[in-house]
C-alpha cells in the first residue's frame, strides 16, 4: 500500500511538469517566430535606418524649450512639499531625521542604559527594534514613496536565533559611540574589518548597521559612517565641497565623483535647464565624451546601476536647490525601471530614510519598450528577456506605485508582451553618437517623457 501511494504522488508530480515543458516549448516556438518576422523587417531596413528622424529636429532652442518652461514653473512654485506630518501621519510611520553629534550620544547612551536595566530586572540583554520587513513597509499615494510603518520587535540576546545580531549591533553601537566622540569618520568596509571574526560578511554588519540607524532614529551620516564613493556628477554644476569650490564642467570625461558625505556640499548654482539621470557608467562617459551638457545644459548623473545613498542624497538635494526637472535614462528592462522607482520612491531596505533618499517627480525619457519599434531598432540589438526579467516585471506591475502611474505600467507590460528587452548602448548601431545627437535631442523637442 505504501508503494501504491508513493506511485500515485508521482504521477500526480509529473503532471504539472509536463504541463511547464510544454508551455515552455510553446514560447519558445512563439519567440523564434517573433525573432523571424523580426529578422525579415530588417532585411527591408538599410544602414541609414532610423536616421531620418534626424529631419524632424529643430533648432537647439526648439528642443528645450519644454524643459525651459517646466524650469520655470518649478522655480515659480513655492508650495511646500507635503511631509507625513503635513497629512497627519507622523504617528503612524517611523522617518529617520539628521542628528548633531551630541544627540547621537545622547541616543545611545539612553539605548543602552535601556538594556542595563532590563537586565538587572531579569528580562535579559535585548533591544527594541523597528521591523523592517516587507509587511511593515507602506506606499503613501500622496508623497509617492515608500516608507515604514511604526512597528518594533524585540531583539533578545537570550533567544538562539538572533544572539549573533544583538552581538553584532551592540559591537556597531560601540563603534558610532568612538567615533562620535572623537569627531571622526569611517566607512562600512572600515567597521566590518574592526571584526571580521564576528560580523562575518559585510552584507550582515550593513543590515545591523540600518538596523542600529532606525532604532537611534538618525540618518546615517549622522553616525559618521559612509559607503565608498560610486556616483558620478558632470555638467553645468558648481558647488563647495567642504570649502572647496568644485567646478563639475572642468572634470573631464571621467565627472567628478559624488563625495560620500553630502552634508559638506553646500552652495549650489547652475545655468542648467534640466538634471539628466543615467542608469549606467558606460552611457554617462558617452555622454560625457560629447559635451553633451554644453549644447543642451544640463547636469549629468549616474549611480552606475543601483544607487547607493550618497547618489540619491546628491541627486534630492539639487533638485530641491535648483529646481530641475530630472529625466531618466535607463534600459528598456524591468531592472531600468527598478532604478527609477528606487530614486524616486525609495527601497524598502531604506524605507525608514526615504523622506531623504528620495526624488519625487522624475520622469522616464527612455529607453522605453515602445522607443524599441519608434525608432527601428534592429533585431540584432534586441535581447529576449530571462524568466528572472519576466519575474521582475510581473512582481513591479503588482506594485502600489506602478498601479498609480498607468503610462509606466502600459510600458511594462509591453515588454512583458514581446519578451523584449535592449540596452541604452542599442542605439549605437545606428552610430555611437546617435544618443546624444538624434535620440535624446528628439525626446526633449518632442516632449517625450512619461
Amino acid at each position: 500500500m505504501p508503494a501504491a501511494r508513493g506511485k500515485g504522488k508521482g504521477k500526480g508530480r509529473s503532471k504539472p511538469t509536463a504541463t511547464r515543458k510544454k508551455a515552455q516549448v510553446a514560447e519558445r516556438k512563439r519567440k523564434e517566430k517573433k525573432r523571424k518576422s523580426r529578422e525579415d523587417l530588417d532585411e527591408e531596413w538599410d544602414a541609414e535606418a532610423g536616421k531620418e528622424l534626424v529631419e524632424r529636429l529643430g533648432s537647439d532652442d526648439d528642443i528645450l524649450r519644454h524643459v525651459r518652461a517646466i524650469k520655470e514653473s518649478l522655480r515659480r512654485e513655492n508650495a511646500k512639499p507635503k511631509t507625513l506630518s503635513s497629512l497627519n501621519l507622523a504617528g503612524k510611520f517611523r522617518e529617520v531625521v539628521d542628528k548633531d553629534t551630541r544627540s547621537v550620544l545622547t541616543e545611545i547612551e539612553r539605548v543602552i542604559l535601556d538594556a542595563a536595566e532590563s537586565i538587572l530586572e531579569g528580562r535579559g540583554l535585548g533591544f527594541h527594534v523597528p521591523s523592517r520587513g516587507s509587511g511593515n513597509q507602506h506606499y503613501v499615494q500622496e508623497l509617492d514613496r515608500i516608507v515604514l510603518k511604526d512597528s518594533k520587535t524585540q531583539r533578545s540576546f537570550g533567544n538562539r536565533g538572533e544572539v549573533r545580531k544583538v552581538a553584532i549591533m551592540s559591537k556597531l553601537m560601540q563603534l558610532v559611540y568612538e567615533l562620535c566622540s572623537k569627531d571622526i569618520t569611517a566607512t562600512k568596509r572600515d567597521l566590518f574589518y574592526s571584526d571580521v571574526k564576528l560580523f562575518k560578511k559585510q552584507d550582515e554588519s550593513d543590515a545591523a548597521l540600518e538596523d542600529v540607524t532606525c532604532m537611534l532614529g538618525c540618518t546615517r551620516c549622522s553616525l559618521h559612517v559612509v559607503a565608498s564613493e560610486k556616483g558620478l556628477v558632470v555638467g553645468r554644476l558648481r558647488y563647495r565641497e567642504a570649502g572647496d569650490v568644485i567646478d563639475c564642467t572642468r572634470m573631464g570625461v571621467g565627472g567628478k565623483a559624488i563625495p560620500s558625505n553630502i552634508q559638506k556640499c553646500t552652495d549650489f548654482e547652475s545655468d542648467a535647464e534640466f538634471i539628466l539621470l543615467v542608469e549606467k557608467d558606460a552611457a554617462f562617459q558617452r555622454l560625457a565624451e560629447d559635451r553633451f551638457y554644453n549644447r543642451f545644459p544640463c547636469i549629468i548623473i549616474t549611480g552606475k546601476g543601483q544607487p547607493d545613498v550618497a547618489t540619491r542624497q546628491f541627486l534630492r538635494k539639487m533638485q530641491q536647490d535648483l529646481k530641475l526637472q530630472v529625466l531618466a535614462l535607463v534600459d528598456a528592462d524591468p531592472y531600468g525601471l527598478n532604478i527609477i522607482s528606487v530614486y524616486t520612491r525609495g527601497s524598502k531596505n531604506m524605507s525608514f530614510d526615504s523622506s531623504n533618499l528620495t526624488t519625487p517627480g522624475i520622469k522616464w525619457l527612455g529607453v522605453r519598450p515602445s522607443d524599441l519599434d519608434r525608432f527601428k531598432l534592429p533585431n540584432q540589438c534586441r535581447l529576449d528577456m530571462t524568466e528572472h526579467d519576466t519575474r521582475l516585471g510581473e512582481k513591479l506591475l503588482k506594485e502600489d506605485f506602478m498601479k498609480a502611474n498607468p503610462e509606466w505600467s502600459k510600458e511594462l507590460q509591453i515588454m512583458l508582451d514581446t519578451g523584449e528587452k535592449a540596452e541604452i548602448q542599442a542605439l549605437s548601431s545606428f552610430g555611437f553618437q546617435y544618443l546624444t545627437e538624434v535620440y535624446l535631442p528628439l525626446k526633449l523637442q518632442e516632449r517625450d517623457w512619461i
